[in-house]
């Protein structure tokens, strides 16, 4: 096996480098050669892709947000809700014990009350006199 001087192993992930002698080609202006244009071609796809990913991104963040806003005005919306019912269940039960407080508190009301409960009237009253 043959080894050269100044022999490498190729690298499949880097460009292969030429080595070239200045004073046997002269170099094409860079802004001719073909490699500058390969290299700009292959960095647009990444910076492309980054971009579309950054976006995707960005669109379901601020989708996600607005699924979170939404959720959390409904859940206001459900808690008034309730608490209006509740309020006017309240109301309801408010008027009620008021209107029984006015009806049981005449005195033939608690008559009525203790006679049904199997009270009956006092007899009446025994004085004893004084001696």
């Amino acid at each position: 096996m043959a080894v050269y001087e100044g022999a490498r192993p190729r690298s499949s992930l880097l460009p292969r480098r030429r080595l070239e002698a200045p004073l046997l080609r002269p170099q094409a202006p860079p802004s001719a050669r073909r490699r500058s244009r390969v290299v700009l071609h292959s960095r647009r796809r990444p910076r492309y892709f980054g971009i579309a990913i950054g976006l995707i991104a960005v669109a379901f963040l601020l989708s996600f947000f607005s699924l979170v806003q939404t959720v959390r005005v409904s859940a206001s919306g459900y808690d008034m809700d309730q608490l209006t019912q509740e309020y006017g269940q309240l109301q309801n039960q408010r008027q009620q014990d008021i209107s029984d407080i006015n009806r049981l508190d005449r005195e033939s009301a608690i008559r009525r009350q203790a006679i049904a409960t199997g009270l009956s009237q006092l007899p009446a009253p025994i004085v004893i006199p004084a001696r």
